[in-house]
């Protein structure tokens, strides 16, 4: 969160704006590249130094969130240059995320595209996308995502490490999570209030839970209305947004962040560096946009400033 701070304070016009946008993109791109050179190795792709044990659902988390800052530039460019850039790495980013077989991502992936069709005023062409998406998806996802997204439910028999829904075992790695889910429930009127402690509790693997069992009905508040908080300005933000880059980093942001409520369910997003880095950097600047867009000379951070001071008075 501190990225946040620094990144408000610092930013004095449009121009820095667009310029950390576009290094956030291109380190994007390179990531992409390394990602999809895995590939040929036949393991789950992630990001790059790792080391010899991955995590390909951080990897998806951030891609999705790359996907969809880009995807809402492309919505509201009217350049036909930046329309084949963005295109590009939209496609580009994409290919890897299929490869990182993180079901999360995927999620999250399927909740930013419905939040551009809630968002975007080319509603039609959003929803032409989804349609010509879901037509093509079959002849041209790759095997590894279908195997993934039927293992949930066909992984071969582990005795004790699987858990029935339906008449149906789910998968040990999803079993893993709802048997966290259910000791968190269990455990958790121990310590209502605050909780058992940061780290106190063990390993967690789904954020919503983790914070609950970790800061109590205390952490999960205030968690809760840091949230809505992002979603409400974003929201507005987008919404008055003039500008067509202002719009378009603002939706695509509120997409992302969309996408990674739903990713948080299946993993530990929020307090994960590789995506809230981009994340809180990119929020940043979306809420600075319209103290740089109003010309005002203090557009470094001034206005939380002069709002305390009317506080005050």
């Amino acid at each position: 969160m501190f990225i946040y701070f620094m990144v408000a304070n610092h930013l004095k016009n449009r121009r820095q704006a667009r310029n950390y946008l576009w290094a956030l993109l291109i380190t994007c791109v390179i990531v992409s590249v390394v990602g999809m050179a895995q590939v040929s190795e036949g393991v789950r792709v992630s990001a790059p130094f790792e080391g010899e044990v991955g995590e390909p659902n951080t990897f998806g988390g951030y891609l999705v969130f790359m996907i969809a800052i880009t995807a809402g530039l492309l919505l509201t460019t009217t350049s036909t240059g930046l329309r084949l850039i963005y295109g590009s790495m939209v496609l580009l980013f994409t290919a890897p995320l299929f490869y990182t077989q993180s079901r999360s991502s995927y999620l999250a992936l399927i909740l930013a595209g419905i939040a551009f069709l809630w968002l975007s005023e080319k509603r039609r062409m959003v929803l032409i996308a989804f349609v010509l998406g879901g037509v093509v998806f079959p002849f041209v996802t790759p095997d590894v995502v279908t195997e993934r997204l039927g293992f949930t439910f066909t992984q071969r028999e582990h005795r004790g490490r699987q858990i029935e829904v339906g008449g149906v075992k789910i998968d040990t790695s999803t079993t893993a999570r709802l048997r966290s889910m259910e000791r968190v429930i269990r455990d958790f009127p121990k310590h209502p209030v605050f909780g058992f402690g940061v780290t106190g509790y063990g390993f967690i693997d789904t954020q919503y839970f983790r914070v609950l069992i970790e800061t109590g009905l205390v952490g999960l508040f205030m968690f809760l209305v840091l949230l809505s908080s992002i979603f409400r300005r974003t929201y507005h933000n987008t919404k008055e947004a003039t500008e067509p880059f202002d719009r378009g980093l603002s939706m695509g942001f509120l997409a992302g962040f969309i996408g990674l409520l739903g990713h948080a369910v299946g993993s530990n997003t929020f307090i994960i560096v590789r995506i809230m880095e981009p994340f809180w950097f990119v929020l940043a600047i979306v809420i600075m946009l319209p103290e740089l867009e109003s010309g005002t000379p203090e557009g470094n951070g001034a206005e939380s400033i002069a709002h305390g001071k009317k506080r005050i008075r």
